[in-house]
Formats: C-alpha cells, structure tokens, sequence
C-alpha cells in the first residue's frame, strides 16, 4: 500500500511486546507516520474488532500460543471458536490479540488490517 497524507496508520498492541516494538521501530526507520494504540491502557471497544474480522479470519486475530490462551478454561477455549464469543473473550483478556494488529485507514473507512510483524510482511504492505 503506498503511503501517503490521505491514510493514517494506527499499530495496535501493547508496549513490551517484542514483535510490537519490531513494528515500532521498523515504521519510524522508514519515517512512516503513526499511531500507537496501547489496547491495555487505552482499550478496545467491540465496533474495532468486528471491523478487523471484516478483513482477518477469527483465526488469525486469536493468539492460541500465549500464557494468556493456555491461562482460559476449556470451556472459554471452546468458546472461542464462536465469532461473538471469541469478540467477548478479546474484550475482557486483549492479550489474547495476536500482535501487533496493523490498521490502514482512509478517513473513517479501513483499507488495510494485518497481524504480526515481519520485516517482508510490512515491506510488502508499504511498497513505494
């Protein structure tokens, strides 16, 4: 995606996260403008996940290899296979979130959301 005035970026996570900070860093080398959403001290609010499901699969979004997946009952793992279930589970533990989550917005419209960091990955998101 080129980079330009009309689009904003916002990288969501939490600060001491390594893949976050990657993501951090690799933005500011390539001086691309954007903001930070710290999703455990800022929040997050259900319209902002619904919006990234609209372009990720449930799947994608959920971090099944984390303390914070392992830490949730059977029965809370189950659930989470359930799209309004999973949201919910999201809301109430946010470190259950792969990170960080990438937005690409145009206005109010979002034209781009990612998941994880890798140094292609964001390369081939942010072609000149």
């Amino acid at each position: 995606m080129t980079q330009s005035r009309t689009y904003s970026v916002t990288v969501f996570g939490i600060p001491n996260c390594d893949t976050v900070k990657k993501s951090r860093v690799w933005l500011q080398e390539q001086a691309i403008d954007f903001v930070f959403h710290d999703f455990k001290k800022q929040g997050l609010d259900q319209s902002t996940i619904e919006q990234w499901l609209q372009h990720l699969n449930l799947d994608v979004l959920i971090n099944r290899k984390g303390t914070t997946w392992r830490a949730l009952s059977d029965e809370q793992k189950n659930a989470a296979s359930n799209r309004e279930q999973a949201i919910s589970l999201m809301l109430s533990h946010p470190s259950l979130i792969k990170r960080p989550v990438l937005q690409i917005s145009q206005g109010q419209q979002i034209q781009h959301v990612s998941v994880g960091f890798s140094t292609a990955q964001f390369e081939d998101i942010f072609k000149k």
